[in-house]
């Protein structure tokens, strides 16, 4: 298992690299904006499951593979862009659905939509290619080559710094959530809140599809 240095080297570096803005950090806010709190927290969580099912990529070497091929790794990216975009899109045309989910009392979704949420925030935390290179890039620097057992310490890596990610991911949100309940006293200003966060994840979509 990686030392108590290692460990510590490692809990510091992913502390400073969550802080930095990013696709999870900005489609977690555009949801937060969009469809509420409630909804944000559950893609919060889902996006978690998104990037552990990465790391186990990572720790039985398949990440490897999406690392080194460009072929695989435009698929994947392609995909995750596309439908990053058509969230932001339906964002958009279902601005004014806001008010009447207001209307029935703060963050009360429509049945069924906690799983709906969950499932958005997994496929978009399982197909952004950059979080894979990241990976393979990042967690073999803290792992104790003498150790043994590198794919269950990569695992342990992963984990914990999905952990964390989710919660500053939580903290966020509700941050999101809150200048969105302030929005909300207009309804107006509401429907302009619901497309700005629509196109925030349109450009977010647009920008994970052109980046390198």
């Amino acid at each position: 298992m990686p030392s108590t240095h290692q460990w510590i080297a490692f809990l510091v570096a992913s502390l400073l690299f969550i802080q930095v803005p990013g696709p999870s950090l900005l489609f977690t806010i555009g949801r937060a904006l969009t469809v509420g709190r409630r909804d944000a927290l559950l893609s919060v969580v889902g996006n978690a499951l998104g990037v552990l099912g990465q790391v186990l990529l990572v720790a039985v070497g398949l990440g490897a593979l999406v690392a080194a091929s460009a072929t695989v790794y435009t698929v994947v990216k392609v995909g995750g862009a596309a439908y990053v975009v058509w969230l932001g899109v339906q964002a958009v045309r279902h601005r004014r659905d806001a008010r009447e989910a207001l209307a029935a009392g703060p963050d009360a979704p429509a049945p069924g939509s906690a799983r709906r949420a969950v499932g958005t925030g997994v496929v978009v935390g399982l197909t952004n290619p950059k979080t894979i290179v990241f990976f393979v890039a990042f967690l073999p620097q803290f792992v104790d080559q003498q150790a043994g057992r590198t794919g269950l310490q990569v695992a342990l890596l992963g984990l914990a710094f999905g952990v964390m990610a989710c919660c500053s991911d939580s903290l966020w949100a509700l941050a999101a959530g809150r200048a969105r309940a302030w929005f909300a006293r207009t309804p107006s200003r509401l429907d302009a809140l619901g497309a700005g966060g629509g196109l925030m994840m349109v450009g977010l979509g647009a920008t994970m599809l052109a980046s390198e």
